[in-house]
């Protein structure tokens, strides 16, 4: 497939707003991949590299040579040169890296050098989130939608699976299943107002402490252990005490999901910033068990895996947990969770199943401190003791019906601290696509966390509401952009 058919469609799907169209667009240029192109395909799609980060920021594509006028890359041609750009290193690798680049650039048309430009600077945004983009795959390879999420839940990579579903079909999916050592997109949590909220939706149900930790997941088979973070990246070398630990269940293979987090004597928790830095040692406390000894356990009810769980991990090592059937035991465990230092309570049913890389009703966080995940749009320089720094953010939530767009609440400066600021502006600065004298406008991709006091009506945002002393809590590097909470999720604590 050449790289030219593939812009061609990337421009059909940017100009098409329903996701139904989007859809539609996405899957007849998949038609046109084979099946070793469509992991590629997907990719670029959806605006990211196979390799994730090449070395090649915005300042490396401002002078490229003149396009040439007839198209002849194919997606196999720029995959590889990718590839081979990431792999660069060492003394004088910078300078080799501009000119591979340049040398790429130098044979694409017009339309494909503005593709790669948005492609490596993150400034293609068109709606192909992975949701957007996995319903396109299953209609490309004519599949059930539901075989395909459920391939991917278990595989985790869309590329991969793209190719499998266009290759094989229905069957080829059907084949993929859990396997211990590769990481399971993890269960997600909706948020509820409160306790007595939650509880009318799902009692009875399993009421847990929700702890201010990094999101683990444990793999054992034998004498190996891989703990993966919330995004599937591999942190093993980073928590050896979790891997101990592991190792000394008496099982032979499991897959157990729960918070790497760091505790004090007492039993109370580290600042989220020391368990996130890894300043404090962290242990693993679990809360699910999605395999046990050869078993797969994804599709037990989550009273039966929360058994199954505490027959094989001490209780030392699990999230206290209790049975609830009204709002007043449920509060009760709020209240523990609470003095104990950490942030709230999850309600879980008793019936549902693990659904993977979702947010679904099976789940409600409850924390008595309004707060939401939303993503940082553009950043403003500070003046003062702020100078150098990119202080005052631009914070957006998630459209409701526009994949890939944010709709701008308002902006804080609030809460952060030196340190904080600091690595802000590193991080904000490598994923700037804009750089004015007072404003850096970001790609859409750094979530944090930010605590308010309510919301209100408010004609300067687009969404016609206001957070009401934003300040921020965290940032959330852990977090993906498609997992910041919707406007939606904000009008639902909206109080004028």
């Amino acid at each position: 497939m050449l790289l030219a058919e593939l812009v061609a469609a990337s421009e059909t799907v940017a100009a098409t707003s329903a996701r139904g169209g989007k859809i539609a667009a996405l899957a007849d240029a998949l038609r046109s991949a084979s099946p070793d192109e469509a992991a590629i395909a997907v990719a670029f799609l959806s605006g990211e590299l196979r390799q994730r980060q090449i070395g090649v920021g915005w300042a490396a594509l401002r002078e490229m040579p003149p396009p040439v006028g007839i198209a002849s890359l194919s997606l196999v041609d720029v995959d590889a040169a990718f590839a081979a750009i990431g792999a660069l290193s060492g003394s004088g690798s910078q300078a080799a890296r501009r000119a591979a680049i340049a040398a790429l650039f130098g044979r694409a048309t017009g339309p494909e050098q503005a593709f790669m430009r948005a492609l490596l600077s993150g400034g293609i945004r068109q709606g192909a989130l992975e949701g957007v983009m996995a319903d396109a795959v299953a209609k490309a390879a004519d599949v059930k939608p539901a075989v395909l999420r459920r391939a991917l839940m278990l595989h985790g990579d869309l590329g991969d699976v793209a190719e499998v579903a266009m290759a094989g079909g229905e069957e080829a999916l059907s084949a993929i299943g859990l396997q211990v050592g590769r990481g399971i997109r993890p269960m997600l949590a909706s948020p509820a107002p409160d306790v007595a909220a939650a509880m009318e939706k799902l009692s009875p149900a399993g009421v847990e402490w929700k702890l201010d930790g990094i999101r683990a997941q444990v793999h054992k088979d034998g004498t190996d252990v891989v703990v993966f973070s919330r995004t599937l990246d591999d942190i093993t070398a980073r928590v050896p005490a979790i891997v101990e630990a592991a190792l000394a269940l008496p099982v032979r293979s499991a897959v157990l999901d729960g918070e790497a987090i760091a505790l004090r004597e007492d039993g109370r928790p580290h600042a989220f910033q020391d368990t996130a830095s890894g300043a404090a040692p962290l242990q693993a406390l679990y809360f699910d068990l999605l395999h046990l000894d050869g078993e797969d356990l994804l599709d037990e009810p989550g009273s039966a895996r929360a058994e199954r769980l505490a027959a094989v991990v001490p209780e030392e090592q699990r999230v206290p947990r209790r049975t609830a059937s009204t709002a007043e035991v449920a509060s009760a465990v709020l209240d523990e969770a609470l003095a104990m230092g950490h942030e709230g309570v999850i309600v879980k049913s008793l019936d549902a199943t693990y659904a993977a890389g979702r947010r679904g009703a099976g789940w409600l966080k409850v924390k008595p401190v309004h707060t939401l995940d939303l993503v940082i749009l553009a950043a403003e320089w500070g003046h003062g003791r702020r100078r150098g720094w990119l202080s005052n953010l631009h914070l957006g939530a998630r459209h409701d019906t526009e994949p890939g767009e944010f709709v701008m609440l308002g902006k804080t400066f609030k809460g952060l601290t030196d340190k904080m600021l600091q690595w802000q502006t590193e991080a904000l600065l490598e994923l700037a696509v804009e750089r004015g004298d007072w404003v850096v406008t970001v790609r859409p991709e750094l979530v944090v966390e930010i605590a308010f006091d309510g919301i209100q009506r408010s004609p300067r945002y687009p969404g016609g509401v206001a957070l009401r002393f934003a300040r921020v809590i965290r940032h959330r590097p852990d977090k993906r952009a498609e997992e910041a909470d919707t406007l939606a999720s904000v009008l639902a604590v909206r109080s004028d």
